[in-house]
């Protein structure tokens, strides 16, 4: 057995999730916040058997997709701001940040 953790845009978290639904696989959805960005994302946990990794892989595969989207950098924190013109920077955005994890031990009550 194994655990597959799914960080996703929140963009793409519906459409996982509907995804799953409809291929049969149970997950769990956390709130999270990414750290480059400070944009909302989704954490998905779904315990699947090691047969099924391939078919949730393909699920989250089809369902984030890459994309770019400008955006404004922060404005440093140290020294003059007086010179400082935030330009937008076009940023690669979306797609899944995925970990497959082996579990000891599942139960459900």
């Amino acid at each position: 057995m194994k655990l597959i953790i799914a960080i996703v845009q929140d963009k793409d978290s519906n459409r996982l999730s509907g995804e799953l639904v409809k291929a049969n696989f149970r997950a769990t959805k956390l709130a999270s916040t990414g750290g480059f960005l400070r944009a909302g994302n989704t954490t998905f946990l779904i315990g699947v058997d090691d047969s099924q990794i391939e078919a949730v892989m393909d699920v989250i595969r089809n369902s984030c997709k890459i994309r770019e989207q400008l955006v404004t950098p922060v404005t440093p924190m140290s020294g003059t701001t007086d010179s400082y013109l935030p330009l937008p920077v076009e940023v690669q955005v979306g797609g899944a940040t995925v970990f497959v994890l082996p579990v000891e031990r599942f139960e459900h009550f």
